[in-house]
């Protein structure tokens, strides 16, 4: 019966299995976020980057250990296997911050791995010793095993976290922490010290360039967008400088050669030419635009990765969801209670110090230690000592124990007979010089912190320098730079349109991202995507490539419609409309139908015949019909009458010119491209045929078309603007070779758009001082003159040399050492300006003969 009940109880005692795995799920879970995969606010460290600090701390002893031995000695603190100590311990030196390597510990920029742990060594950088350790102000806690005792965290006076960052998976969240800028981070420590507001942004090893536009201070949901450096080197090859953060050279490749086979850009080959250095060369298929290509490259492949970060630390063994700024402050009040524990305990051992050398001086000096030699018990020495000490304990900062006395009495005979009065005074005088000073930085911690940040800049600082550029990125349309991959053509009778009707009638080239606008003879305009074979009805009038929000083009349309038996027309623009949906452009009355249709990309006007029927009443039987006289409305507008009577026919009689006006165009400074959008400098508007005027600094000058996908490099453009064939250039510049500098004014007489002309000497040294298009400038130059002294000269460009060929070299200027050249008037506004009100006052300037005019 005993043996039953037994079963009974035990029965009664399982727990269901949905119990056990709720349980256990939560147990697992909590020990993974906390244990392995999310950093302690405290130092920054994982669990296991924290035992391999400790590790490298007790074998360091100044030289390179074998990362083995540093993986064997760490686990007697980690309870996992050596390979995720390796990794983590390889992931620490590849950051270059805590650790010092030795041998072949990989490369992150092109994913190469590491080295055998025996082959590799590494120790404590001299700024982790610095700032990641002091036993005194560390809280330990015993290992998995209960055989040794390792910190709980590191006592680490900087923003390692944010200085590192991190990346962790854990269950049901992770942390994404971007590494920040070295030299910013100790900069914003010592303003949060100051009471200023901090702001960081990422800064990554790879260099490249980086978006910080919604980063949003680093918490979830915040974004960023990072950049390879690419730069064109001539029409038919780019190359890759600097890549993004979290790619790889190998995987950056691999991303253009998929672009490539998927039609999205076209290239013949990819040279990887990294090693102390990124290069990686992309040699273009003929006939591709370099400008382009490299928006694509942004576009289609990893030269242009999104970034999302989440800030999650354990605070209080528990995750939370924090901001960098957050972080950041967190770490630096977490350094001044650190460096406020150190003043402290620095001040305790200092008090004891000067305790102990004052009971010393007292205890020799007065000779106690005779007052002992007659004593026969320990009992006795001890009350013998103290006794002796009694008229000065009043001067001491506590009370004299018993330890105190004992120490006295293990002072050497030795040391007694060699004390020296004046050696004791002066260690006494130094140690409370030290000790007013800890007092005093006590008192004035912030100033001690700060002072401390500031030492840590100076120390570390150099060659820590920021290395990603900040910038705004223009948005690229994908439609706009994708390679034209495919071909499109179009089956009136039938009603089909797609790039797989290769016998059909050919339409233009299109990319598998584009859409197609067709218009039919129903009066039915409908958008679609391309793909290999779509029908779009039958009896299609026009089909093309569809462009969204184009409001150049302008589509003319004559209809009857069916109802009244009036001819209308319509000028109208299709801007935005829902993909595969049948719009319809007449009024949509049965017998309605289209009598006449045009597609004008420029918003250019047309002039039409109309010719009636022989059997309309109306006198004149044809007349012409000019569409510029219309306006341009929305696709659904029903158009004004042209006739009521019918119409035998309408034939197209000659183009016209725009009716738009020009194409506004703005240049935006801080991505170096054009837009519509009026960011940036507004440059003008624009017809077809007109040109944008780029100086370089080097002495080269483009005509440019306005085409939205031009890049420039705006450091190196010294001007921008419209092209006006009739305004000169005047030009100061040094000449390389003599080290003369001259004066040239031209017109320019090229036409070729895209290609530079160097308007300046060719030898090496020659350097732009000075450009404008003003008509008759007017300027101040500070040089030096022959006594070295610093001067300005007034000088008119326009009188001092007449207008020559661009390749001309120009009048010698007889002025050395120019630092500046200022711009003051244009001359030919003031001559205008003094004609209009016949004033008799002249213009009077102290000048050389020669280098100025009287006007």
């Amino acid at each position: 019966m005993a043996e039953q009940f037994e079963e009974e109880e035990q029965i009664h005692d399982i727990v269901p299995v949905s119990g056990m795995y709720e349980s256990w799920f939560l147990d697992y879970a909590s020990y993974v976020i906390l244990e392995r995969a999310v950093p302690a606010i405290e130092d920054g460290f994982k669990p296991v980057q924290r035992r391999i600090m400790h590790s490298l701390k007790e074998v360091d002893d100044g030289r390179f250990n074998k990362v083995a031995n540093v993986i064997g000695h760490t686990m007697q603190y980690h309870p996992h296997g050596d390979a995720s100590i390796g990794d983590a311990i390889v992931n620490l030196g590849q950051k270059d911050l805590l650790i010092e390597t030795q041998g072949n510990w990989g490369d992150v920029r092109t994913g190469d791995s590491a080295a055998a742990p025996r082959y590799i060594e590494a120790r404590l950088s001299k700024f982790a010793l610095e700032v990641v350790f002091n036993p005194k102000t560390t809280d330990w806690q015993l290992s998995y095993d209960g055989r040794k005792k390792e910190p709980v965290t590191l006592p680490v006076k900087f923003p390692l976290l944010l200085a590192q960052g991190v990346e962790g998976i854990a269950v049901g969240l992770s942390t994404k922490i971007l590494p920040h800028n070295f030299c910013e981070l100790i900069n914003a420590s010592i303003d949060h010290l100051t009471g200023k507001s901090v702001e960081v942004y990422p800064d990554f090893g790879t260099a490249g360039f980086i978006d910080i536009t919604d980063y949003q201070g680093g918490k979830r949901g915040g974004r960023v967008k990072v950049r390879a450096k690419v730069e064109i080197i001539d029409k038919k090859q780019i190359a890759i400088r600097e890549i993004p953060f979290g790619t790889t050279t190998n995987s950056l490749i691999d991303s253009i050669i998929k672009a490539n086979d998927k039609g999205k850009i076209k290239i013949k080959k990819i040279i990887d030419n990294t090693a102390k250095d990124v290069e990686i060369l992309v040699q273009l298929a003929a006939g591709q635009s370099p400008e382009v290509t490299l928006d694509a490259l942004y576009a289609f492949t990893d030269c242009e990765v999104s970034v999302a970060p989440n800030a999650c630390v354990i605070v209080g063994e528990k995750p939370q969801f924090l901001t960098v700024d957050e972080l950041l402050k967190i770490s630096t009040d977490q350094t001044v209670d650190l460096l406020e524990q150190e003043l402290k305990i620095r001040e305790g051992e200092l008090l004891e110090k000067i305790l102990f050398s004052s009971l010393e001086k007292i205890f020799i000096e007065n000779r106690i230690y005779r007052d002992i030699e007659e004593c026969e018990t320990w009992e006795a020495v001890l009350e013998a000592i103290d006794k002796g000490l009694e008229p000065f304990k009043a001067q001491f900062y506590r009370e004299i124990v018993e330890e105190d006395l004992i120490r006295l009495t293990e002072i050497k005979i030795k040391r007694i007979s060699k004390y020296d009065s004046f050696q004791a005074d002066e260690q006494l005088k130094r140690l409370n010089d030290e000790l007013a000073q800890v007092r005093h930085d006590l008192v004035h911690l912030i100033e001690f912190a700060i002072a401390y940040f500031t030492a840590l800049l100076e120390k570390f600082g150099k060659g820590r320098e920021r290395k990603t550029q900040i910038q705004t990125f223009d948005t690229i349309a994908a439609r706009r730079v994708a390679a034209t991959n495919q071909k499109l053509y179009i089956n009136r009778k039938d009603g089909f349109v797609g790039y797989g009707l290769k016998k059909d009638e050919f339409i233009s080239e299109c990319s598998d991202l584009d859409d197609i606008i067709v218009f039919r003879k129903d009066g039915v305009c409908k958008v679609s995507k391309i793909v290999e074979k779509n029908f779009m009805g039958k009896n299609i009038l026009h089909a093309s490539v569809f462009k969204k929000n184009d409001e150049r083009m302008v589509y003319h349309l004559i209809y009857l419609d069916g109802a009244s038996g009036r001819t209308m027309v319509k000028r109208f623009q299709v801007l935005a409309i829902t993909r595969d949906k049948e719009y319809m452009l007449t009024k949509g009355t049965k017998g309605s139908k289209v009598l006449y249709f045009s597609a004008n990309p420029n918003g250019e006007s047309e002039l039409v015949h109309v010719v009636l029927s022989p059997l309309a009443k109306a006198r004149k039987k044809a007349f012409d019909f000019d569409f510029g006289t219309l306006e341009i409305k929305g696709r659904g507008a029903g158009g004004n009458i042209l006739t009521k009577y019918p119409i035998k026919k309408i034939d197209f009689k000659s183009k016209g010119k725009s009716t738009l006006g020009g194409t506004a165009i703005w240049y935006d400074q801080t991505v170096g491209k054009f837009n519509k959008e009026e960011r940036g400098t507004f440059l003008g508007e624009f017809q077809t045929d007109e040109f944008i005027l780029v100086i370089y600094k080097n002495g080269e000058y483009v005509l440019s078309t306005f085409e939205l996908t031009h890049r420039f490099d705006d450091d190196q453009i010294y001007l921008i603007e419209k092209f006006d064939p009739e305004k000169p250039i005047s030009v100061i510049y040094k000449e390389g070779k003599s080290g003369m500098y001259f004066v040239k004014r031209f017109l320019i007489e090229t036409t070729t758009a895209g290609k530079p002309f160097s308007f300046v000497s060719d030898t090496k040294g020659t350097k732009l001082i000075y450009v404008t298009t003003v008509a008759a400038p007017l300027v101040e130059i500070k040089h030096k003159d022959k006594d070295k002294k610093m001067t300005v000269t007034a000088l008119a460009l326009a009188d001092f040399i007449d207008i020559k060929g661009w390749k001309s070299q120009g009048n010698r200027l007889g002025i050395d050492q120019i630092s500046k050249v200022t711009f003051l008037s244009n001359l030919k506004e003031q001559e205008e300006e003094e004609e209009s009100f016949d004033s008799g006052d002249q213009i009077e300037l102290d000048v050389d003969k020669g280098q100025l005019g009287l006007f």
